[in-house]
C-alpha cells in the first residue's frame, strides 16, 4: 500500500486516487456490544500499521458485513427482521445507551470501536461490501428472494436519506452492494453463487424498486459495440481496493 501510494504521489495522483484494503469481519474478536468491539490479537500487528497508514493519507478503512452469516448461523436466537431493516424492538448497547435497529449499523460501530482501541478516531469506516442471498441450500436459513430483496431495498432507503450510524449519525455511510450478478460457476454453498442482483443473462433476481436499474441489452458483438453502458455508479473518483 505505501509503495503504491509513493507511485502516485511521483505521478500527482495520490489526492484524485485512494489506496485502501478489504477486510472481512472475522477480523473482530467482539462485535457486542458495538462499544466493546475489538480486533482478534493475533491480527493487531497487522491491523495497527494498516490503520496508521489510512490516517496517515487519509484513506478509509474497508470491511465486508454480511448480517445474513449472523441470521443464518443462529436463526434461533437472532431476529430476522433486526438484520432485514425492518421494524423490530432493537437492541441498546448498555455502555453508550444508543439504540440500535439494524446490526448492519451495530457491526461499524463495533469497527469503529476496535480502531479507536488501537488509539485512532481519524480513520473512517466504509463498508467494501454487503448484500444477501436469493437461493440457499436446505440448511442456509433466510436465503430467499423476498429476504434478499428486502434487504436491499431497506439499505438503499437508508443510504438515500443519508444516514449513519448511532454512534456517528451525522456522518453518512458509503456501502457497496454485493454483487452486481449471480456467480453460476462459483464453488460451495448454494447461497454462495446467488447474491447477485441480477442473473448472469442479464435479467433481475428481484425487483430494486429503482427503474434506472434495468440492465441494457447485453450484445458484445462487433456490430453491436456501442449497445452496452455502464452501470449506475453512486460514487465519483477512483478507488484501488488491494485484496490479498
Amino acid at each position: 500500500m505505501k509503495t503504491m501510494y509513493a507511485a502516485l504521489v511521483n505521478l500527482g495522483l495520490n489526492k484524485q486516487v485512494c489506496i485502501t484494503t478489504a477486510h472481512s469481519l472475522k477480523i473482530l474478536a467482539s462485535s457486542s456490544p458495538p462499544s466493546q468491539g475489538v480486533f482478534r490479537e493475533d491480527m493487531v500487528e497487522y491491523i495497527k500499521p494498516i490503520l496508521d497508514f489510512h490516517s496517515q493519507v487519509d484513506s478509509p478503512f474497508f470491511i465486508n458485513a454480511y448480517p445474513y452469516f449472523a441470521y443464518k448461523s443462529d436463526p434461533d436466537n437472532v431476529r430476522l427482521e433486526y438484520t432485514l431493516f425492518e421494524p423490530n424492538e432493537g437492541t441498546v448497547d448498555p455502555n453508550t445507551n444508543l439504540k440500535y435497529d439494524n446490526m448492519l449499523y451495530a457491526q461499524i460501530d463495533a469497527v469503529y470501536s476496535a480502531i479507536k482501541a488501537l488509539g485512532h478516531t481519524d480513520v473512517e469506516v466504509k463498508i467494501s461490501e454487503t448484500g444477501w442471498p436469493s437461493k440457499g441450500d436446505e440448511n442456509e436459513a433466510g436465503a430467499t428472494v423476498e429476504n434478499a430483496g428486502m434487504y436491499n431495498r431497506n439499505l438503499m432507503q437508508r443510504m438515500q436519506q443519508g444516514q449513519g450510524t448511532p454512534a456517528r449519525p451525522s456522518q453518512p455511510i458509503d456501502i457497496y452492494i454485493f454483487a452486481l450478478f449471480n456467480e453460476n460457476m462459483k464453488n460451495g454453498s448454494t447461497s454462495e453463487r446467488n447474491f447477485g442482483l441480477y442473473y448472469p443473462s442479464g435479467t433481475l433476481v428481484y425487483d430494486l424498486g429503482v427503474q434506472s436499474y434495468a440492465l441494457p441489452r447485453m450484445d458484445y458483438s462487433s456490430s453491436h459495440k456501442n449497445a452496452f453502458s455502464i452501470f449506475s455508479c453512486f460514487h465519483l473518483g477512483l478507488w484501488i481496493l488491494l485484496i490479498a
